[in-house]
């Protein structure tokens, strides 16, 4: 008769009859794959504490960033650069309208006001304006010709 030699598992402790190769560790690739995870585990609480007398976590230092006047200039460089080439690069018309533009247009409008010719008058009998300013439609009792370009 043959003799089997039964091997105990490293993970689960169990015995087993080697399938593979006769130096088998695990019985299974479960216990293989655990056995794996808990080596990983315990080698990274291992490089987070340090040996020490009383067994305290020992503080670590942090590395910090030292702010030059050479990296600051080659941010403000850097930043002022791609505003300049976009503001190139973009189209008038895609731009955003500044107060200056604003206040350009009322000036062209005449005022501030603008007559709304296709509302009616509300029940005072007061006439609608579209306010540039406050952007909402305000009613006046008179139609003056001022108001109306």
């Amino acid at each position: 008769m043959k003799e089997t030699k039964y091997y105990t598992c490293e993970y689960c402790f169990k015995e087993f009859q080697p399938k593979r190769r006769r130096v088998q560790k695990y019985c299974s690739n479960s216990c293989r794959s655990s056995a794996f995870q808990r080596r990983k585990a315990s080698q990274k609480n291992n490089n987070e504490y340090l040996p020490t007398l009383t067994n305290s976590k020992v503080p670590q230092v942090q590395k910090t960033e030292k702010i030059s006047a050479a990296g600051v200039g080659n941010a403000a460089l850097g930043s002022l650069a791609a505003d300049g080439v976009k503001s190139i690069l973009t189209p008038r018309k895609s731009k955003p309208a500044t107060k200056g533009d604003i206040d350009l247009l009322l000036e062209k409008l005449g005022g501030r006001y603008l007559y709304v010719k296709n509302l009616p008058r509300n029940e005072f009998g007061e006439f609608p304006y579209y306010d540039f300013v406050k952007s909402e439609i305000v009613y006046f009792k008179i139609l003056n010709t001022a108001f109306n370009s």
